[in-house]
């Protein structure tokens, strides 16, 4: 019998992740094979952050066991460090029970930590808070000079714009690790056989289908989710504060940006998050490509990687 496998579906943002994660496991039920999926997108972790997220409606699930969604209040922070462990065990759990798992999202350090052997930078909880001190009373510029003091080549490479980032960046050179987590050339799996299924679209198609979504997140009502997430504590929320569309939403109900004006910033975002996506997931070697996702694609997959495993 064949060992119980780790699938990863991965892509951008908009690629038809979730509808082949489903397809997948319904072509490995066909096998004789059950399939649990484990979300690895980290705005999915939150609980009441559905519709800016497209988290898949539990009554659209197929039955198909779905683990490590709506996990945290929005007023609590994720972390790739927090998430990792979690996941591994939720993994190994499942393959105790005979299952293959297939983890899939696009958050990229996220599905890294889990598929490959990796090394978080260190961290000092005192230290990260006199930082967010110092951020408090100073701004994110004084951070970035003292960044670059310690290390230029990650103050420059570090996304200004975000101070949550930039203290984190300071707070890893300050205990002398190395703030730039990149996957080494030739990253080591975690579990042998990791099967990784790389969705990929074609740039313009891509950009019309995220425009598209952006506007029917509104129309959905992205609005009216953002107001009841705020007695929640979203924005208090070091992560969910600031996931694309729901910063700009709150935005809207503040008074500070107007509806188009927050669907065109959304819009941006989610078109360089993207890209950004598309270069973080180039590097996962022996990927299989996938440019047309459905049911015959699964069941592609699941036959090549048995021939394979038949070799």
């Amino acid at each position: 019998m064949t060992e119980p496998r780790l699938w990863a579906v991965v892509g951008a943002t908009g690629t038809g992740k979730s509808a082949l994660s489903l397809d997948l496991a319904e072509a490995l039920g066909q096998r004789g094979v059950g399939a649990e999926v484990v979300n690895a997108d980290a705005m999915q972790l939150y609980r009441g952050m559905d519709i800016g997220t497209a988290k898949l409606p539990i009554a659209e699930r197929r039955g198909i066991p779905h683990h490590l969604f709506s996990e945290y209040e929005p007023a609590e922070e994720a972390t790739v460090a927090r998430y990792q462990p979690v996941a591994r065990e939720t993994i190994a759990a499942i393959h105790a029970r005979g299952n293959d798992a297939i983890l899939v999202g696009g958050s990229g350090l996220y599905v890294s930590s889990v598929i490959y052997d990796f090394a978080f930078p260190p961290r000092d909880e005192a230290l990260r808070a006199e930082l967010e001190a110092d951020l408090e009373r100073d701004g994110t510029e004084s951070l970035l000079a003292r960044l670059r003091g310690l290390d230029p080549g990650v103050a420059e490479a570090v996304d200004a714009r975000n101070p949550r980032r930039v203290v984190r960046a300071l707070e890893v050179a300050l205990l002398g690790g190395d703030a730039q987590v990149i996957l080494p050339a030739e990253p080591q799996l975690w579990r042998s056989g990791t099967r990784i299924v790389h969705l990929v679209c074609e740039r313009a198609e891509l950009v019309d289908r995220l425009d598209a979504r952006v506007e029917q997140m509104w129309r959905d009502g992205l609005l009216d989710e953002v107001r009841a997430l705020i007695p929640r504590g979203i924005e208090r929320g070091k992560t969910a504060s600031r996931a694309i569309g729901y910063a700009q939403a709150l935005g809207q109900l503040a008074g500070t940006l107007a509806e188009a004006e927050a669907i065109a910033e959304t819009q941006a975002l989610t078109r360089r998050y993207a890209r950004r996506q598309v270069s973080w997931f180039k590097r996962y070697a022996g990927s299989s490509l996938v440019t047309a996702p459905g049911r015959d694609t699964a069941a592609t997959l699941v036959n090549n990687a048995e021939g394979q495993a038949g070799e």
